[in-house]
């Protein structure tokens, strides 16, 4: 039983590592013309579903509206990037992909000045 968390967690490296790839090369909305940081994949049992966990990074600061559009651009190209997986990745099925933001590092600054405040 452990066997099969191992390999799923392989998987969900292998596949954020590719991910990260086809978004910096292959991917030309003009949504997602900006760092795009992927930072987690949870993959299922079956491997048949992953989250797909992302931070975006601009030169101004983020804005609920920069995170809508890039979920958007995300969701809307998951195809094609599902499609570019496949031709990279050799398994079986490959999952559906779903796309989520990930605010652990506005969290993190938040607990930050909560800190500093504090001293």
């Amino acid at each position: 039983m452990g066997r099969e968390f191992d390999r799923s967690l392989r998987v969900s490296q292998e596949i954020q590592k590719e991910i990260t790839m086809i978004l910096q090369y292959k991917i030309n909305d003009p949504r997602l013309k900006m760092m795009i940081t992927v930072s987690g994949v949870e993959v299922s049992r079956d491997l048949s579903y992953a989250k797909i966990f992302v931070t975006f990074f601009k030169e101004q600061n983020e804005d609920k509206h920069i995170i809508k559009n890039g979920l958007q651009a995300l969701k809307e190209s998951c195809n094609y990037i599902r499609i570019l997986l496949s031709k990279n990745m050799k398994l079986r099925v490959i999952p559906n992909l779903s796309f989520f933001y990930d605010n652990s590092l506005e969290k993190g600054k938040y607990i930050c000045n909560l800190i500093k405040i504090n001293k």
